[in-house]
């Protein structure tokens, strides 16, 4: 049994942390100290063990089996603290070339107290993303985004496009959500997908007055783009604002238009602007 990667919840009930490990009688923590040359994850990245189930990751592969074994043993044998120096070589038949030093300890109460701040201050440090529009490229969307490690809205007028959203996804009914641009926290990502073409542009043009904004995009076709970029200028915007709007997400590459397939690319595009 392994539970998601998924810090907090937005959704009912507990995060999927505080459900591990009050599931979790026993539990390890394994942690990464040291992590040399090319590793499958940094230094202070973390994942819990229980005797039936893990939490998170620390890379995957056969580093990861020796981690789980390790942490394993000491719950059962009940030891306070071990650790791991790997070589990620021929050796453990991974062929990443770095070396990691792994520290596991039994988690006891303070651990665990520690752990869920800790989890807590990373949730609340995520960027944020909003989606207005919950039309098919929404639901994708919010479906891709609900599996990495940001803060997704979802801003519609009608109730009932916000039904049957991912659950790690917030969701904001409002008549105006061009408001909404204006309150997001700085370097946010705005990703424009609505049912309405006159919605879209006023806010697309809120979006680029966010000099701040790490992405704004907006669905659409060459016409589209076309159409905008004479509203937007006619009513005051600026060519060098305009330059940093994404039309159409995803890019025109893949001409493979399905929904999931659009939001898969748009939602590298997202992450990319994070990095």
């Amino acid at each position: 049994m392994a539970y998601g990667r998924s810090l907090c919840s937005a959704s009912p009930g507990p995060p999927p942390l505080t459900a591990f490990l009050d599931a979790a009688l026993a539990a390890a923590i394994v942690e990464v100290r040291e992590a040399k040359g090319s590793t499958p994850r940094e230094t202070g990245a973390w994942m819990l063990v229980s005797p039936d189930a893990i939490f998170g990751t620390i890379g995957g592969g056969q580093l990861e089996f020796l981690a789980i074994a390790k942490a394993r043993e000491l719950i059962a044998e009940n030891v306070a603290s071990g650790a791991l120096d790997i070589p990620l070589g021929p050796e453990i038949g991974q062929c990443c070339g770095g070396r990691v030093v792994l520290d596991i300890r039994i988690a006891g109460r303070e651990e665990r107290t520690e752990l869920l701040k800790r989890a807590g201050d990373e949730d609340a440090g995520r960027p944020h993303v909003y989606l207005f529009g919950g039309g098919h490229v929404g639901h994708a969307l919010a479906a891709a985004l609900a599996l990495l490690p940001v803060r997704t809205f979802v801003v519609e007028t009608r109730a009932e496009a916000l039904a049957d959203m991912p659950e790690e996804v917030e969701k904001r009914l409002t008549a105006v959500p061009e408001e909404t641009v204006r309150e997001a926290p700085a370097g946010s990502a705005f990703v424009v997908l609505t049912h309405d073409h006159a919605l879209d542009f006023l806010i697309v043009a809120e979006a680029l007055a966010r000099e701040e904004a790490a992405y704004v995009g907006m669905i659409g076709s060459k016409t589209k783009k076309a159409t905008f970029k004479s509203w937007y200028l006619k009513n005051g915007g600026e060519e060098a604002r305009l330059s940093r709007l994404v039309t159409p997400i995803g890019g025109g590459e893949v001409r493979d238009k399905r929904p999931a397939v659009i939001a898969a690319m748009a939602a590298a595009e997202v992450m990319r602007a994070f990095s």
